[in-house]
């Protein structure tokens, strides 16, 4: 078949002819609702409130044979990312970019299907730069946005937690074990529609996992933490 692409003046392609769209990436069960088509190849998945999300948002393209990378996450240990299904074997790393953020997640979505970044600051360009990577290279960028680097704009899906609540502390003893948290998403085209779910992330023993319905009693006793 012939390939027959319309480019715009940047080098961005508005329509390509003849060319079919890799399919999506998986997603763990449990974020289905929020994540109900999964990684939509050449799109931008911004994430904030939690690096847990994060990892367990990345764990089942991983475990299903997509190359991962994380940028500019110095204190995310192998065990963490591997804990959310992370295939280590698949898995670069990059923890301290420097002045080259951009050129390093530059070159990993030429050659990578997901790339998680933790971006110093936000310039309009360089958000404009690799989100057009993205989609030429039918990657998936994952920026993580917090206080710091402000909201990613343009994001086709962003993904954020809220309400935290920790699990395990008895009266004065015990281990944070579980987390239940409230995952929103939301964006622009096929995400425009806002969506939710109630999830353990951490759940006891590590991982994601659904939350418990409301009538049922929690695992441990909950107590209301920061972060």
């Amino acid at each position: 078949m012939l390939d027959v692409a319309i480019r715009k003046a940047d080098g961005t392609t508005a329509v390509d002819l003849g060319r079919r769209a890799a399919p999506p990436l998986p997603v763990h069960p449990a974020l289905a609702e929020v994540l109900p088509s999964g990684l939509r190849r050449g799109s931008t998945v911004a994430v904030s409130g939690s690096i847990s999300l994060l990892l367990a948002t990345l764990g089942a393209a991983s475990a299903r044979g997509a190359w991962c990378a994380l940028v500019g996450f110095p204190r995310i240990s192998a065990e963490a990312a591997a804990e959310y299904g992370i295939d280590l074997s698949r898995l670069a790393i990059i923890p301290a970019p420097g002045t080259s953020w951009t050129t390093a997640v530059g070159a990993l979505l030429d050659a990578l299907d997901v790339v998680a970044a933790r971006p110093p600051r936000l310039v309009p360009g360089d958000v404009r730069r690799l989100a057009a990577r993205a989609r030429t290279r039918e990657a998936v960028l994952m920026p993580f946005v917090d206080r710091r680097s402000g909201e990613w704009p343009g994001a086709d899906v962003r993904l954020r937690v809220e309400a935290g609540q920790w699990s395990g502390i008895g009266d004065g003893t015990g281990r944070l074990r579980a987390r239940r948290v409230e995952v929103h998403a939301d964006g622009r085209g096929q995400a425009a529609r806002p969506r939710s779910a109630t999830l353990w992330l951490p759940c006891d023993g590590g991982g994601i996992a659904p939350a418990e319905p409301a009538a049922r009693a929690p695992i441990a006793p909950v107590i209301e933490l920061a972060g």
